[in-house]
């Protein structure tokens, strides 16, 4: 969540800001009822010193105390149901963009920043689907649309995919992690894809718990409620992610590039807040290296303020090439959402001005699509990379 003493001191610096994210009117409605809540808890505080009197009061005094305390009875439950609505309007407040996130609400307003390796030239590049051996006919039958099982080689690859990323960056001093991807709903709302993104997350009816769209909400709820000595921690989650694409119907059909299941390898990393623009730049650095490895042509992008979640104040993508499409797809992602994760989930640490919340920050180290791109790229062929960790030379179906 914002700050909420920081947006009062300058709301429209706040306001033009959230604007850019299109949530212009849910700042006004905040500040509305933040305005009657403050205002409540003014007549609330003098209407409680009204009950306290010195010495034995008088019967008249007495009566008079009678007709105060019923004024208060009632005045506390409008002060308790203004500030439920505050909370309420506060959920609905995304987290400022950065200046540097461009301003736009589409793809195609992302900004290029730069581009990695040639695209092949391919005279009739086959698509994944093609190369790999996946069945998406028999997990139909088993799960419904949007699923598939990856098999032989294709599996292998994905596993060696996996345990490189996790690799690496072990080696740079992550800590590995395999977070529950079941989670209450404290979780989905800390991390802020709650209430916004509700729609795209499957909820387990009668349990209460909710299956992750990423690895990021476990991570982040790891230290839900704490008080960090040693910044920064930094971890590297694997899990499988599942999320209904809600809106997503049309598009991208073919072959498994868009399902509702797949696996990922995440960085997750909490930082103090003069380090944190420092560390995402870290992050897509790291990111970008893994593609390098791969061989993989990649470009990177900065995304729009409009395109950007509630949490994100800025997101960097690296789109691969897929030869199929004959275009850049997103493959990876890198956020750093500051301090608003923290704020709802509580996580702080020690500062020069006290306790503050820590900052947040996560990055795609790798997931099914970078396999799906290496399939198609390399047209079956293997980077060498990654036959130390279990990947065959070349693909068969």
């Amino acid at each position: 969540m914002i700050d909420v003493r920081a947006a009062r001191s300058d709301p429209e610096t706040f306001r033009a800001a959230v604007a850019r994210k299109g949530a212009a009117e849910a700042f006004d409605e905040l500040m509305r009822r933040d305005t009657l809540w403050r205002e409540l808890e003014t007549q609330v505080t003098e209407m409680r010193a009204k009950t306290k009197t010195k010495g034995k009061p008088t019967p008249e005094q007495l009566e008079e105390l009678r007709g105060v305390k019923e004024q208060l009875s009632q005045l506390e439950d409008e002060h308790a149901e203004a500030a439920r609505l505050r909370d309420e309007a506060l959920t609905r407040v995304p987290n400022p963009p950065h200046p540097s996130a461009p301003d736009g609400d589409t793809d195609e307003e992302a900004e290029e920043i730069r581009r990695w390796g040639e695209p092949p030239k391919l005279e009739h590049p086959k698509e994944h689907t093609e190369i790999g051996r996946f069945d998406m006919e028999r997990a139909a039958r088993v799960s419904g649309a949007r699923f598939g099982y990856w098999l032989g080689d294709a599996a292998l690859l994905a596993f060696a995919l996996y345990r490189f990323a996790l690799d690496r960056l072990v080696a740079q001093g992550f800590t590995p992690a395999m977070p529950p991807v079941l989670v209450r709903e404290e979780a989905m709302y800390g991390t802020g894809f709650f209430p916004t993104e509700r729609s795209n997350i499957y909820p387990i009816e009668g349990d209460d718990l909710f299956l992750t769209g990423t690895s990021e909400v476990g991570m982040a709820g790891l230290h839900m409620g704490e008080t960090l000595d040693e910044l920064p921690l930094r971890y590297a989650a694997f899990s499988t992610c599942f999320r209904r694409e809600a809106g997503a119907a049309g598009r991208d059909t073919r072959g498994m590039f868009r399902v509702h299941q797949f696996n990922k390898v995440e960085m997750f990393v909490y930082q103090r807040p003069e380090e944190s623009w420092d560390e995402h730049e870290r992050l897509l650095a790291i990111e970008e290296s893994l593609m390098q490895e791969l061989e993989l042509p990649y470009r990177v992008v900065n995304i729009a303020a409009g395109e950007l979640g509630d949490p994100a104040a800025k997101k960097y993508d690296i789109e691969a090439w897929f030869p199929s499409q004959e275009r850049y797809r997103e493959v990876t992602s890198c956020s750093n959402t500051t301090d608003f994760q923290a704020r709802r989930l509580g996580i702080r640490f020690r500062g020069e001005r006290g306790l503050e919340p820590v900052h947040t920050l996560n990055g795609t180290a790798t997931v099914d699509r970078v396999a799906l791109a290496i399939l198609e790229n390399f047209q079956g062929d293997v980077p060498d990379v990654l036959r130390d960790f279990g990947a065959p030379a070349s693909i068969t179906r």
